[in-house]
């Protein structure tokens, strides 16, 4: 099964306005500065960018949450920002994004974490990132556990949208998937092989293939066109189930699409069903969020992979940290049945 039928999307849709999902991570501020090259800079052998337009767009776990309310959920984000300007902002772009900011914290010692990325002709030039990492405070991490585990009760899932700036220590993961666990809440996580963390028995994890194999400590050297018979990718995917034990495994495999994996099942292959790709910027976040959404609105582990495959073919046509509505999957699925 490659799509799903458009009455069981129209279902799932409609439940996900019945959902609310806790987003706990490091947010950051997307800055896109958009102009034209027409002349190389005398000073070095770099382009020259006139500048013409710049948009703001809330990044990293931010645009998780903000994916999850334009899917029609609720979303709930739990994080700390600078006191500065660009905390001031992404505040204001999640809440016009109805994403619930009460448990948002500035924070005296941290800068909110601002990614500029500079474009010409459809091109990424450069991007600038603006961040200080620091280890939380004690204050810090029981402002940020009280905040959650006061939410917990009330959530459908959650997701941990990792970076690797500080704010996910292996402290507080461990105590959010002993708690998601006795309450039998689904917990998500996109994993950072560069920050170190156990990860074991979490309910989804949602490597690219990059990271699926830093996680497992193996060399990518090869790559075949059919990844149901790319035997280091499936020996990666086999490692990672028995290492970490999630209930679910998706691999997401750039323009190939995406593996599905589970213990004791045959690995399922979903083909991309991206048509034009114009920026991959953020569907990782897109992928990670209609997932969890989909699995919390009572859909199989194969509809959720079909259906976040869909969101993330939207996404990759936009430009920026992009997100898809109810009406552009509901319509993707009609033209693919």
């Amino acid at each position: 099964m490659k799509s799903l039928p458009t009455a069981r999307v129209a279902q799932l849709l409609r439940a996900f306005r019945r959902r609310r999902v806790l987003v706990f991570g490091d947010v950051m501020l997307d800055q896109f500065v958009h102009g034209r090259v027409r002349r190389i800079s005398p000073e070095a052998p770099v382009p020259v960018v006139e500048f013409e337009r710049e948009s703001f767009m809330p990044g990293g776990a931010a645009n998780v949450a903000r994916n999850l309310t334009s899917l029609g959920a609720r979303a709930e984000m739990v994080g700390v920002i600078g006191r500065d300007a660009a905390g001031v902002q992404l505040r204001g772009l999640l809440e016009q994004h109805r994403v619930d900011c009460s448990a948002l914290f500035p924070s005296q010692s941290r800068m909110t974490i601002k990614k500029t990325r500079i474009i010409a002709h459809q091109q990424q030039v450069a991007r600038v990132d603006r961040e200080r990492i620091l280890p939380l405070t004690r204050h810090e991490h029981g402002r940020l556990w009280d905040a959650v585990s006061e939410r917990l009760p009330g959530v459908d899932a959650v997701i941990v949208g990792d970076y690797g700036k500080g704010l996910v220590t292996q402290a507080f993961l461990d105590q959010l998937t002993m708690a998601c666990r006795e309450r039998g809440v689904w917990l998500s996580l996109d994993p950072k092989p560069i920050h170190a963390l156990e990860l074991g028995g979490l309910s989804l994890l949602t490597p690219n293939r990059k990271e699926a194999f830093e996680l497992a400590g193996r060399v990518d050297d090869q790559r075949q066109a059919n990844p149901l018979v790319d035997a280091p990718l499936l020996e990666v995917a086999d490692c990672l189930l028995q290492k970490l034990k999630p209930a679910l495994l998706l691999v997401t495999l750039g323009d190939q699409g995406m593996l599905l994996c589970q213990r004791g099942e045959p690995a399922v292959y979903i083909p991309t069903a991206a048509r034009e790709v114009f920026d991959v910027s953020g569907a990782g976040d897109t992928v990670i969020g209609a997932f969890t959404l989909a699995v919390a609105a009572g859909a199989s582990p194969l509809e959720a992979a079909i259906l976040s495959n869909h969101a993330a073919g939207v996404v990759v046509g936009k430009f920026g940290t992009a997100t898809v509505s109810p009406g552009e999957l509901a319509a993707r699925f009609r033209r693919s049945s």
